[in-house]
């Protein structure tokens, strides 16, 4: 099982298991940023969940939500700084791309703080997308 640690997180890959804790968390306000509704279903509280897609390719996708009690924290930008760093070091990865809500401004300044640029702009049914290519740098979550 892939694990990675962060300062206050720790990014476990998901299991089916977490289905209904995790897929409970999604709310209409936090699913209206994601390409996809909602499923009708302390300690190890689940926040969310994050992704790394298309592993093999030169800069792989990184995906993420949180619930809303998690937001305002710093916890998004902490995921992925966490993937990237990861990602660098495991996979051997520059760079990732990195698709947001062009309205999500939240998301927006994850990217950004994490000294990503814009890339390009996707579309699909729910909303438009800015496309970010975030860059390995030597985070202040690294170890």
């Amino acid at each position: 099982m892939i694990v990675i640690q962060s300062p206050r997180l720790q990014l476990i890959q998901f299991q089916m298991m977490d289905a209904q804790e995790v897929f409970g968390c999604i709310t209409p306000a936090i699913a209206k940023f994601m390409p996809w509704e909602p499923p009708s279903w302390s300690e190890r509280e689940c926040l969310g969940m994050a992704s790394l897609e298309d592993a093999d390719s030169v800069s792989p996708e990184l995906g993420l939500w949180l619930k809303e009690s998690a937001h305002g924290q710093g916890f998004g930008r902490e995921v992925v700084a966490a993937l990237v760093e990861w990602g660098h070091a495991t996979l051997g990865k520059g760079s990732f791309v990195y698709p947001v809500a062009v309205q999500n401004a939240a998301s927006r300044r994850i990217a950004e703080k994490l000294h990503g640029e814009i890339i390009g702009n996707r579309t699909n049914p729910k909303y438009d997308s800015i496309v970010y290519r975030i860059p390995f740098y030597e985070s202040p979550y690294s170890s």
